[in-house]
Formats: C-alpha cells, structure tokens, sequence
C-alpha cells in the first residue's frame, strides 16, 4: 500500500489573532495551520507533516512558556481528538457517556485548555489527517515503531528551528499508541541533546508484549477494568462500598490469587479452581461456570458481549460505561476496532465537525485533501512493530518502550512523567500501566518523578465534563513541578 503525493519544496503557515479568557484573566494567542517537511539524513523530503499550534502572546519580562507537542495514537489516528476534544483553546463537549446527538454540535472557547499554561503543538502523524508521505517515499520507510519516532522527532526540531523556540521549557503529551510513541520518542530527543521537562502518557501502553497469545499479563491488566466496570453496571457482588474499594480488591486479586491460577494451569487443585472462578465471577459479573470454561482467560471482546447478554447489550471497548445494542448480522470478519465501539460511536462526529469548522472558521485554513481523522485499517495493517531499544543489539519483533523511557530518565534526572488514565478504559487497562512503571527499574530518588492520575472514565479521558476539569487542575500541577528547575540530589 502506498500513499504519496508530489514533493513540495516550501512549507505552511497559516496564522490568525485570537483572544480567550481564563476567569478574570484574558490571554491573546496566535493559531496556526501548517504543515513542517520532515527529510532524511541526504535531504531528501519523506513525508509533510501536518499541525495546528497554539502560541499565548508572550508578557515582557514574563518567565518563558513551555511548548508542548501532544498527538493521538492508532497507528493511525490523527490528533484532533486531543485538540477540540480536549485541550485546545476551542472544544466541543460531548454527552459521554451517553451518544452525542447528530449536528448541530456546540463549539466554544475551552476553559479547560491548557494553553493557560503551554503553548500547544497538535501534529498529525504521517498519513493521517492532511500528513502525507512525499515524492517517492514507501509507506516502509515511515509506518513503523522506529521509523515513527525519527518523523516526530525531525519534525519537533524542525518546528523548534522554525519557530525559534530552542529554549522553551518542552513537553510531550502522548494518549493510546501515542504514549508508546512519547516514550521511545523523549529518549530519542535527549540523546540528539534535547532535554525535556515532562512528558504526559494518557491511556498508556509500553509493553506490546504483553499482548501475545499464551501470556498471562494481558488477563492480569483487564481484570481490575472489567470489576469497574461490572460495578458501574450493577453486576459485581463484590462487599464494597465504593469504586475505590473495589479497585484496590481487584488489583489484590489480580496480582495475587488470579495470576497464581493463571500460572499453574493444569496444575491447580479443582477445589482452588471453584473458588478462583467464584472470586472471578463476583469481581465481574460473568457465570463462574463461563470462567472456568475458558480458564479463567477472559478476553477483551467476550467480556464485553457477556456482561450484558441478558439485555442483548454490549459495552463500549474504549469506555465501557457506553453500551449499544449487540451485532445481529451474517458477517463473522473482523471489524475496525477503533470505530465499531460505541464510545467511539458516542463522539467521532462531534470531533470531527467540529474540527473541521474550527480549521475552516476560525484558522481559514482549508485544503484539497481529505482530512484522515482515521487511517487505522490502512496504517496499522503495514505497520513495523520491530523496535531497536536501548541497549538491546537486535530490533525487538515488539516494542517495549519501557526501556527507552527508564534510560530517558535516568539521562535526564529531572525528567518529570504523568501516568493518566480512565478506569473503564478496556484498549490500555489503567492497571497494566501500573505493572510497567513498576518495571522501569529506577534508583528511588527518580521513582518520586513519577505520578499516577486515573479517573472515572474511559480511554479518552477528557471528553467527561467533570473529568477533563479534573485533569486541567492535575496537570495545571504537573506543569508547574516540571519547570520549577529544582536540581535532583541523588544522594
């Protein structure tokens, strides 16, 4: 598959005047449409990449406002959602986690924006949005792990030659794939000599192994999603009087008894087994004879038809708070896991149009192609997984990027991350970030930059109206720790 258009030798910029209000305090920004040409070592144009970036008019004499280059994941999503879903300067709410009724949608300055706080780079990875590979390039040469980073991290260094901002404070903010991207990408930056302040990971996922058929981990990680989300459905019979307790009971179990039982196998006494299934079955709400049929290995998707089977229901795979009626039709194929979901469902067209309108009406910015909200089925079916981390000789046949972001912070003692996360988020279950950042292996005194922000809603997070100003508050936190420029005492 390929995707290519002509080569283009200038690069976009499209800027228009802009004003917004924080309560009392009134802020004057510039927002820009344009496009960055990332080119290889030989100069030779690769791809041209897309972004919409958000820039606060600086105060005399005022402290330098940090950058911030946040992007979706996929592969193959674009980075609107991340922008007028969430933290732009305009959004559009939504009424998760219920369906967002068709159009007209509603679309108003954002006081959940962190622009308060940094200026904003929203870039569309290559071949999504209007990103496009250029000339001759091949979709190998880009659709890949490795080759994913070197993009964004040439087009970073080149919007930072751009824009002449070289010596702001700098961020990452990655969500889904995008935090498997930040990961390896701050690494990648550090060493080419660009020490970030922090990084944000929403909906994180570092260790792609832990996927593969045969394995336990990946049934460790869902167990405490799917007990929150038997108990917002009225289905757990766990003794709790509240989602805490029911998380950390969970979290309990799944490490401990429940990865116990998963281990042995054949192994465990049928007495054992009754109750592990029993244990399983109260956490969940499925049929403790189901969870012994299946060995107690309950995927993703079976769970999702059966907590609600009753009702001909099925739970939403981003954010199973949202249910949609089950699928009565003659196909058995697979379909697009990021669209046949009914969270997905519940806000793509609110996104969507509302971007689109914000890119038209408020930047003027338009242009022939078509906008790929979502390349996924395209992009991910050619997708590399190979990833050369760090101090590993060979490409691993799956990233784990939880190496490059240990060695990133052991580079740069002052780097700051922000784990975040939604409790009801089955795609990257919250607990399986908590498995991999428990094995970054630092010194103690690089663990206590680390924070943990999970909250009640889905993969993603901010399109919850009490959420999303939940985490303007947490992270407004999180920026000013991250540039305060305390030196680390490793003693």
């Amino acid at each position: 598959m390929t995707d290519l258009v002509a080569a283009v030798d200038a690069e976009e910029r499209f800027e228009t005047r802009h004003t917004i209000r924080f309560g009392e305090r009134t802020l004057e920004y510039t927002a820009a449409a344009g496009t960055v040409v990332v080119q290889d070592d030989q100069g030779r144009p690769r791809t041209s990449m897309f972004y919409v970036a958000y820039s606060a008019l600086q105060e005399e004499g005022a402290p330098r406002r940090p950058i911030t280059f946040l992007f979706n994941g996929g592969p193959g999503s674009a980075s609107l959602w991340l922008n007028i879903g969430g933290f732009g300067p305009k959004r559009t709410p939504t009424a998760t986690p219920a369906a967002t009724p068709p159009p007209p949608y509603t679309v108003d300055d954002n006081p959940h924006s962190l622009l308060e706080h940094s200026d904003l780079v929203f870039l569309d990875a290559p071949g999504t949005g209007y990103s496009r590979l250029l000339g001759d390039t091949s979709a190998a040469e880009v659709w890949g792990v490795d080759q994913d980073v070197d993009a964004f991290a040439r087009a970073i260094t080149r919007y930072l030659t751009l824009t002449n901002n070289w010596n702001a404070p700098r961020f990452l903010f990655g969500e889904s794939y995008g935090t498997t991207r930040a990961a390896a990408l701050v690494h990648r930056l550090q060493n080419q000599g660009l020490d970030f302040n922090g990084v944000v990971l929403l909906s994180t996922m570092l260790n792609w192994a832990e996927n593969h058929l045969g394995l336990d981990q990946e049934h460790i990680n869902l167990l405490p999603s799917f007990a929150a989300t038997a108990w917002y459905h009225g289905r757990s019979r766990i003794d709790a009087t509240s989602i805490e307790q029911v998380l950390d009971q969970a979290r309990e179990f799944a490490q401990g008894e429940y990865a116990t039982a998963l281990q042995l196998g054949d192994r465990l006494p049928a007495d054992r087994e009754q109750a592990v299934a029993e244990r399983f079955s109260a956490f969940t709400g499925l049929d403790a004879d189901l969870v012994r049929q299946r060995r107690f290995r309950i995927g993703m998707e079976p769970f999702r038809y059966a907590l609600l089977a009753d009702k001909g229901r099925v739970v939403g795979r981003f954010d199973t708070r949202f249910v949609a009626d089950h699928q009565y039709v003659v196909g058995t194929g697979s379909h697009d896991p990021a669209t046949d979901d009914a969270a997905t469902a519940g806000v793509n067209s609110a996104h969507l149009s509302a971007f689109r309108e914000h890119l038209a009406g408020d930047l003027g910015y338009t242009s022939d192609l078509h906008y790929r909200h979502l390349y996924n089925m395209v992009i991910s079916r050619a997708w590399d997984w190979h990833h050369k981390a760090p101090g590993v000789d060979e490409p691993m046949p799956v990233p784990v990027v939880s190496l490059d972001l240990s060695a990133a912070m052991r580079r740069n003692p002052n780097l700051r991350v922000a784990v975040m996360g939604g409790i009801y988020d089955l795609a990257t279950p919250f607990f399986g970030a908590e498995v991999d950042i428990a094995k970054l292996y630092l010194a103690p005194h690089l663990r206590g930059n680390i924070e943990f922000r999970f909250y009640e809603s889905g993969h993603m997070t901010f399109v919850d109206e009490v959420v999303v100003a939940r985490m303007k508050a947490d992270l407004a936190a999180f920026y000013a720790r991250s540039t305060a420029h305390k030196p680390v005492d490793p003693s």
